[in-house]
């Protein structure tokens, strides 16, 4: 039993809080909302259990199978969140200018009420901040923003903190959505601090941070995946919502509350999978900053006491992990001659 607990607590649990649990919810609410008016179809007929114990297995069953899959294909899922997949270009760049506009936007806002507080406490700024507190005050945008943040608590301003911060710090990084650039400014942070490229060296990374560490993302993680795998689901049955419509005798009533709860509910679920990245981020910085010494020392490293050789040495690192090994020396040599590069990997 101790052995089996240690499993369920384990690697099992994010597959079911995270996928499993979400599933269920989603294949409850068919069942109750959607599956009474295609009563009428010989397959869905066939397949319905005649007695309440064969209902209940059917249930988990398919809680079970759908949530391995939806489990299996994560990363298509996110991606579409991201805006990385089935995006048009044209899209794509739409949603990236509005994020990077909205990210200056929180930056703007910020700097006018820092300015504003430097120049009650001291009494006059210096020249450069004071042309820069006058032009973000002949903002408009800027300036309806402030007036709303001056009359709310420390606390309550602290949230734009937050919501800054769910951005990439490098604005080349920006992604089209919020949840792209919310996880995208933790996929960024082992480069932006160290040139550890993360994205090439996650496997290593993991395999040598201590095992409360690397827990701590997979749980972290978990939370996200229970939202996103609920907005999915609700998508789905939203879906099979509309279909059920065309049927013969369908509860119209109840199809179209269902419906438009579920329309309700998707942006809320989103909204939550972007704030529940917040703790994942903090895990993942954690994982890069504890890690480092780890994974220099598994690689044969000597990790540097200045964090400039340190950044090229991570630089040279996370470029030859992607040269093929019959490559690497002739790479070596024009690394080492054209120094470090200055852009993202």
């Amino acid at each position: 039993m101790g052995d089996i607990a240690k499993g369920v607590l384990g690697g099992a649990w994010t597959l079911l809080v995270g996928w499993i649990l979400p599933t269920a919810l989603n294949l409850a609410l068919f069942f109750v909302t959607v599956a009474p008016g295609l009563q009428g179809l010989t397959l869905l007929h066939r397949l319905r259990p005649t007695t309440g114990g064969g209902s209940a297995l059917l249930f988990l069953t398919g809680s079970l199978l759908l949530g391995i899959v939806a489990n299996a294909f994560q990363n298509p899922l996110y991606r579409l969140l991201e805006g990385y997949l089935f995006w048009p270009a044209a899209a794509y760049e739409a949603g990236c200018c509005r994020s990077r506009r909205a990210k200056a936007d929180l930056t703007d806002r910020l700097s006018l009420l820092r300015l504003e507080r430097r120049e009650r406490e001291d009494g006059e700024l210096s020249p450069d901040d004071g042309e820069l507190l006058a032009r973000l005050r002949g903002q408009p945008r800027t300036e309806r923003a402030a007036r709303r943040d001056r009359r709310r608590t420390a606390a309550q301003r602290a949230l734009v903190h937050e919501r800054l911060a769910r951005y990439p710090v490098a604005d080349d990084q920006i992604a089209p959505t919020r949840l792209g650039n919310a996880i995208r400014r933790f996929e960024e942070y082992g480069y932006d601090r160290y040139r550890l490229d993360t994205q090439v060296l996650w496997n290593e990374l993991t395999g040598c941070v201590p095992d409360q560490v690397r827990r701590q993302v997979e749980l972290a993680r978990t939370s996200v995946d229970f939202f996103v795998a609920l907005l999915y689901g609700h998508v789905v049955v939203c879906f099979l919502a509309v279909l059920t419509l065309a049927t013969a005798r369908p509860d119209t009533s109840m199809l179209w509350g269902t419906i438009v709860l579920l329309l309700l509910l998707v942006p809320v679920w989103y909204r939550s999978a972007v704030t529940s990245t917040d703790e994942w981020a903090a895990a993942v910085r954690a994982m890069v900053n504890v890690g480092r010494k780890p994974l220099a020392d598994a690689m044969c490293l000597v990790l540097p006491d200045q964090l400039a050789k340190e950044r090229d040495m991570w630089t040279m690192v996370s470029r030859l992990s992607r040269i093929p090994y019959h490559e690497r020396a002739s790479a070596l040599d024009r690394y080492r001659a054209a120094g470090p590069p200055s852009g993202p990997p």
